[in-house]
């Protein structure tokens, strides 16, 4: 899992400047990085890891269909000729 920095001085500083008290805005900061770092991020090699199986059932899934309509169509046309 990969990981977001936060920049809690600038926060805290952009938050006084909006005039939150230091205490307010430095609660607010300590409360949003405790928020952000509890997430877990998915990186695009997570899923691909996790979708593989997916990907793989789809694949046979299509062949079986191919297979089934390439019958369907063998049938009509021997039943015609």
């Amino acid at each position: 899992m990969s990981t977001v920095t936060f920049d809690t001085l600038k926060f805290v500083k952009t938050l006084e400047a909006s005039g939150i008290e230091t205490k307010q805005a430095e609660a607010i900061a300590a409360a949003y990085r405790d928020a952000a770092t509890d997430q877990e991020l998915v990186t695009k090699k997570d899923l691909q890891i996790e979708l593989a199986p997916v990907k793989t059932e789809l694949q046979i899934l299509k062949w079986m269909n191919g297979l089934v309509l390439g019958g369907i169509i063998v049938l009509i046309l021997k039943s015609f000729f």
